[in-house]
């Protein structure tokens, strides 16, 4: 189930993603960055990181039109960082809003209830305090985050035993929902956490969970029906006030509601979390065991997850109930929570001015757990993948030129933190060769030292200052420059420019226009293209000075057979003329006598008859 997906033709092999990826969840294939499903957490850093917007999410937002459209009755667990939204108008709105108009608004778009996760936490709130009570574990780790849970089942199984056996309050608050409704209602969880989306459809919840929706979508569909929050009359939840549990999305707050007793399920946990406020320690307390104490610790953000997970995998600490959040400051900074211009800083000082850390309702306390499990069970995940031997791993490092461990940059640039793992990732299919960033700048750099040092034409690129910034060294020939004095020139210190100027003004591109340069008796065919990214220009000039003077010289040539023949014709034709002449002069001769001789001849004749 692709929960992120990329768009190929935007994605512009920066490896921005791969870098920012902190579990190497992100492939390169054929180019192109790649979710690695099977290593992927779900933390959403990567929809913020790409330069490009090339990353989009799959919404769940139609199918949830249809079942409203579809008349089934559909209830809203909507996460208490919802109360974020509350203290900035939507856009093209002027208002803020309270919880009571939001709910309002959001029962509007025709929801049958509209509920707080919060209710599910409370449960949650139970069942760890049940654990505390039990004090059979070493370190107890929270499970509220799917993230969190995804990163010990994939990346630290070792510390799968340290899990606490609950499941999330979206999952719980589901479970209870369709226990007390019938599970022919639909429930959707509206939330700022990508991880849920995979939450839901994970097959151990049971479809606790029909479809997930974030804020923004909420807000989005909101404003397209033109229901506006801040106009609408304040309505309560469908719930019974689940008081400090509502503290879940900010950091601490898990530990917060435990601290009040939220949920306790016997007197002996209530017992302890009054000794934790005053204390600082999560007590917990079992008629025939010792009392253990629990040092609390709030641990957020996804790298201060990992260094907690390797802290745990030394067997560094103990006792300890430990709040694991994968977003910096909770939930509140989750990946699809709206931004607004307040640091995650003020919005966490905000939300807690917001709620007041009381107790929950009694009811909502009072609800045996039996009614509904609320139990976790949980799975090594780790990618199997096959590893390569040393030999195949220096075969792959020694073609991006690493034949040395001093060759090994560890630079970190491809996305992988040592040569040798980009190198295990190439091995697995989830890395190209190409992309280590310093052999393909030194291979680029050698290439174009090779064009620069070998090509038979003169190659230069100029910014629209005129600096010459690359100027090949057969250019020497031509102008007596070498490629160390040309780089400190301009280009009107050789010749014209007027050409490349024009250029880069219309980025009109230049093919094959002749140029002669008689200061350097130099004549030449032109190529100049628009640098767009430079703004500048590149010229390949090619030297045609000696087949333009051979064509001069066969034009010459050309020319001398010409007159020759010419002189030749005319010499005919005054032959001609002569001929013609003495031809007209014997013919009046030849004319003039064979008349006489007629007239002789005609004159005897008369003179027989008579």
């Amino acid at each position: 189930m692709k929960i992120i997906d990329f768009s190929g033709s935007d994605c512009r092999h920066c490896y921005k993603c791969v870098r920012g990826c902190q579990v190497s969840a992100i492939s390169v294939r054929d180019s192109l960055a790649v979710i690695d499903e099977e290593r992927c957490i779900l933390c959403g850093q990567c929809l913020d990181l790409c330069p490009q917007h090339a990353k989009a999410r799959r919404s769940e937002l139609p199918a949830v039109q249809k079942m409203l459209a579809d008349g089934e009755q559909v209830v809203l667990s909507l996460a208490p960082s919802c109360q974020s939204l509350c203290d900035v108008p939507l856009p093209g709105q002027a208002a803020p809003f309270s919880l009571g108009q939001l709910t309002a608004a959001l029962r509007r778009l025709g929801f049958f209830q509209v509920r707080e996760t919060a209710e599910g936490a409370v449960c949650v709130t139970g069942e760890y305090q049940r654990l505390l009570q039990e004090g059979v574990r070493d370190n107890l780790l929270t499970t509220c985050c799917p993230g969190v849970v995804s990163l010990v089942e994939i990346h630290y199984p070792q510390l799968i035993p340290l899990l606490a056996p609950v499941v999330s309050p979206m999952v719980a608050h589901g479970r209870l929902i369709k226990q007390q409704l019938g599970r022919q209602v639909k429930v959707v969880f509206a939330g700022p956490c990508l991880a849920k989306m995979a939450e839901a459809k994970d097959p151990r919840n049971h479809g606790a969970i029909d479809a997930v929706l974030d804020f923004g979508e909420l807000t989005a569909w909101l404003l397209r029906e033109e229901i506006c929050p801040a106009a609408c009359e304040p309505e309560p939840f469908d719930n019974e006030e689940p008081g400090v549990n509502r503290l879940y999305p900010i950091r601490g707050g898990i530990l917060t509601a435990i601290g009040v007793g939220a949920g306790g399920q016997s007197p002996a946990a209530r017992e302890a979390n009054g000794r934790c406020q005053s204390v600082d320690t999560v007590a917990a307390a079992a008629a025939d065991s010792p009392t253990v104490h629990y040092r609390r610790l709030t641990v957020d953000g996804l790298q201060d997850c990992r260094e907690l997970c390797q802290s745990l995998l030394q067997n560094e600490l103990h006792h300890c109930l430990i709040e694991m959040n994968l977003c910096a400051g909770g939930c509140i900074n989750g990946p699809l929570m709206p931004r607004t211009q307040r640091s995650r800083f003020r919005q966490q000082l905000d939300y807690q001015n917001a709620i007041a850390p009381k107790a929950p309702h009694p009811d909502l306390i009072a609800r045996p757990a039996q009614d509904t499990p609320f139990t976790a069970v949980f799975r090594d995940r780790t990618p199997t993948a096959p590893l390569p031997t040393e030999k195949q791993l220096q075969g792959i490092l020694a073609r991006t030129g690493k034949k040395t461990p001093a060759d090994e940059l560890n630079c970190g640039a491809c996305g992988y933190p040592t040569c040798r793992e980009k190198a295990v990732a190439v091995f697995q299919g989830r890395a190209e060769v190409d992309m280590c960033i310093p052999y393909m700048h030194d291979q680029a750099a050698s290439l174009a030292n090779l064009v620069m040092e070998t090509s038979p034409n003169i190659v230069l690129i100029v910014n629209r200052n005129l600096d010459i910034l690359e100027y090949s060294a057969v250019g020497e020939r031509y102008f007596g420059k070498s490629r160390a004095q040309a780089l400190q020139m301009k280009l009107d210190d050789f010749f014209d420019p007027h050409d490349f100027l024009a250029v880069m003004d219309t980025h009109q591109n230049i093919h094959g226009r002749k140029v002669a340069y008689p200061q350097y008796d130099l004549v030449t065919l032109q190529n100049i293209v628009y640098l767009p990214m430079q703004d500048g220009a590149l010229a390949t000039i090619i030297d045609i000075t000696a087949a333009e003077k051979k064509a001069r010289e066969e034009y010459a040539r050309k020319l001398e057979t010409i007159e020759m023949a010419q002189k030749v014709i005319d010499k005919q034709m005054t032959v001609a003329q002569q001929i013609a002449g003495l031809l007209g002069e014997t013919t009046a001769e030849t004319k003039v006598s064979l008349t006489k001789i007629g007239r002789i001849l005609l004159e005897d004749s008369e003179e027989v008859h008579i």
